[in-house]
């Protein structure tokens, strides 16, 4: 059964390393994402998945110890999923050698400021153009995977909520950021649910996914949800939630 319940933006900005020296600019979002992962470590669950949006198709799982770079980004900064103790484990098999999606990369980053718990760690990469019935239908597995289980979801707003904005000024932007907002800070499961695949493309909000895995999990658990931050910088929705 889901426990409890982290929902993060997961631009690479974020990073200090990665923003360099426009770092303070997102100070913000790091202090409640700080907030955020230790409601997740107090609720000492038996499973963390760590789940972000990917550009596969379908889903994709990482295991604990797996690294992620941001090389991509012009830095050259590695992370890994789970503890110090984990991250020279061996894991047989093509999986093990996967680099973690860029949202990923960003949620082990999170993870490593955070003082957590020995619960086994990771990762799952969700196709941003999933079906909200498939992302809804993966949920209800992870939270059927153990006794306890949280999750850190990562995943950004609208992309289009300004000139400037990487997809462009879009109308429709602010009012679905505005939905999503709601239903995150209220554990709303219906209405994340509800959210529009195909608007959600067109908006290029690649959260869309990822809300709706956690829409599934959270069915009949009886969460409750508190919203720790909502921003637009660089024209894209930001969002910070807890659900516990």
């Amino acid at each position: 059964m889901l426990v409890a319940a982290a929902v993060c933006p997961c631009p690479p900005l974020l990073v200090p390393e990665v923003a360099s020296g426009a770092a303070p600019e997102l100070d913000a979002a790091r202090t409640a994402c700080a907030d955020a992962l230790g409601v997740l470590a107090a609720s000492r669950p038996d499973l963390l998945v760590v789940v972000g949006p990917a550009g596969q198709d379908g889903t994709e799982t990482h295991p604990q110890g797996a690294t992620g770079s941001f090389k991509g980004f012009g830095v050259d900064f590695g992370v890994f999923l789970g503890t110090t103790e984990t991250a020279n484990e061996s894991f047989p098999g093509s999986a093990a050698d996967r680099q973690l999606p860029p949202s990923l990369a960003v949620g082990a980053w999170l993870l490593s400021r955070t003082q957590w718990a020995d619960a086994p760690v990771e990762g799952l990469g969700v196709g941003e153009r999933l079906a909200g019935a498939v992302c809804v239908q993966e949920g209800r597995k992870l939270a059927a995977r153990a006794e306890r289980v949280a999750l850190l979801v990562l995943g950004d707003g609208s992309a289009c909520r300004t000139l400037k904005a990487p997809g462009y000024l879009d109308e429709r932007a602010e009012g679905f950021d505005a939905a999503a907002a709601r239903a995150l800070g209220a554990a709303d499961t219906a209405a994340l649910t509800a959210l529009d695949d195909h608007l959600a493309h067109e908006l290029k909000a690649a959260g869309r996914a990822p809300w709706q895995v956690l829409a599934g999990a959270a069915e009949g658990a009886g969460l409750a949800g508190q919203l720790l931050y909502e921003d637009a910088p660089y024209g894209v929705g930001y969002f910070v939630a807890v659900w516990s």
